[in-house]
């Protein structure tokens, strides 16, 4: 039995980084079992710092306000997830627009709360709501240079109903995100036994 080494990146709340924890952290999945052996934040006010510590994981804090550039930034991310040796790092609510420094030395997926390609970037759940589209949806895809531009690995979509709220919309972007992103991490890490 291997173990799959999992580190997650996090910027707030940290509800999906929790989710990771419940359904695979020390759990096993055919040969394989997985640890979340760290969260990084890039803010030290993140609630997700919470959520290791309830959990005995260790978590950093590395502010990319002390940095004067994001590849000074990004050496010093890459240099603590190295540390960890980890099989695949998440970004799980990580708002970072990264540079080539991490995405040509990290095997990193991204959870992106749209069908991408559309709705890029940040407040992608408002533009999909508010756009004429019949439905919403989550896409996780491998990080590259491009932002939400990487590889799609899987997409799940949903049905928006007539009298759906922006709160209401959000709710089943969540649902969907705790879903599909542990199978996402059991599917590319068992890919690669």
């Amino acid at each position: 039995m291997s173990i799959k080494r999992i580190v997650v990146l996090f910027s707030g709340e940290g509800s999906n980084l929790e989710n990771i924890i419940k359904k695979l952290h020390k759990k096993s999945f055919g040969l394989d079992s997985y640890e979340v052996v760290a969260g990084i934040t890039n803010k030290k006010e993140a609630k997700g710092i919470q959520i290791c510590k309830k959990y005995n994981i260790p978590s950093y804090v590395i502010e990319h306000k002390n940095y004067t550039s994001r590849e000074e930034f990004d050496t010093k991310l890459v240099e603590i997830i190295n540390s960890f040796h980890p099989h695949l790092t998440v970004l799980a609510g990580f708002m970072r627009i990264l540079t080539p420094i991490f995405t040509k030395n990290i095997k990193a997926i991204n959870l992106h709360p749209s069908l991408l390609p559309l709705f890029k970037g940040t407040n992608a759940i408002e533009k999909s709501f508010y756009s004429d589209m019949k439905v919403g949806g989550v896409s996780i895809h491998y990080v590259s240079k491009e932002l939400d531009g990487g590889e799609i690995i899987a997409q799940e979509c949903f049905k928006k109903d007539e009298d759906e709220t922006l709160e209401s919309f959000a709710k089943k972007i969540k649902s969907l995100e705790y879903k599909l992103l542990p199978q996402a991490i059991v599917k590319i890490l068992t890919k690669k036994a």
